[in-house]
């Protein structure tokens, strides 16, 4: 079945990256108490195995939303245990206690996006969201160990990332980009081309070629990416990239639970002394 997304915490984001078209405020509404249960049952109902959930940025909370994520995610697990979630996250300020709290709360696929190569992020993000802060956060949350008889097997997270092509970048800044995400220990990176939501947007400085979206895949892939979805419509929730990622996951998840039985049968066996032979 096709994949879900859900936006929590509300339409209004405290910061104001030039690039999104998200409502900017400094003093959002306060957060709804009853969203965990309501998501939950919304999801419940869907009839779909894979769901993102995307949130905007909470600066004014202590906690920038961390604890109602997690309470969100446990609420989807309790409800559909057997659903796989993708969460595309904030930085929560580079926090590693707020980034473990959302990242071992039961999600499979930890998504914070880099946006752009690291010359242009002062004139495309807001000032509180930095390039090497993204790094820190996708490297902690990649180093992360689930519980896996919670998860259904899975140890590790699988974290994902994604860059926009058409704000300025040269080439050999993506690359290094790209190199920069797999360092940091991120599993998944897409590539897309950036367009102008509205007018007081960032404008589009080029349209990369299709071809050159092709040669970013086949780079990105050759680094070590488990996975990789580049092309001009390509966005960081993409349905065949959510597809191929559950699969992944599907198959990491059935090879851990196999090597667990092995591993118990073995264990079960009786051990053939010298003496007993004798």
């Amino acid at each position: 079945s096709a994949p879900a997304t859900i936006m929590l915490m509300g339409s209004h984001c405290t910061r104001g990256c030039r690039f999104c078209s998200v409502l900017t405020s400094r003093t959002p509404p306060p957060l709804d108490p009853e969203e965990p249960i309501k998501t939950a049952d919304a999801v419940s109902e869907m009839g779909v195995d894979y769901i993102v959930l995307t949130m905007v940025d909470r600066d004014d909370l202590p906690d920038g939303g961390s604890k109602h994520i997690s309470s969100c995610i446990k609420a989807i697990k309790e409800k559909s245990p057997n659903m796989l979630l993708e969460a595309l996250v904030g930085d929560f300020n580079g926090r590693n206690d707020l980034i473990a709290e959302v990242a071992s709360s039961g999600l499979n696929v930890f998504a914070h996006n880099i946006e752009c190569v690291e010359r242009i992020t002062p004139n495309v993000r807001d000032r509180r969201a930095n390039y090497r802060q993204t790094l820190k956060v996708l490297e902690h949350a990649s180093a992360l160990k689930l519980d896996s008889s919670v998860m259904g097997g899975q140890t590790t997270l699988f974290t994902k990332s994604s860059i926009m092509l058409g704000l300025g970048e040269r080439e050999e800044e993506i690359r290094q980009c790209l190199r920069d995400l797999r360092t940091a220990g991120v599993s998944a990176v897409t590539l897309g081309q950036y367009l102008q939501p509205s007018r007081t947007r960032l404008k589009v400085s080029r349209y990369a070629h299709p071809l050159e979206f092709e040669m970013w895949e086949k780079e990105a892939l050759a680094m070590g990416f488990l996975y990789c979805a580049s092309g001009p419509m390509v966005r960081s929730s993409y349905r065949a990239g959510e597809y191929y990622i559950k699969n992944i996951l599907k198959k990491q998840m059935a090879d851990a639970t196999a090597a667990a039985a092995a591993a118990t049968l073995a264990s079960a066996e009786p051990t053939i002394t010298s003496a007993a032979v004798n």
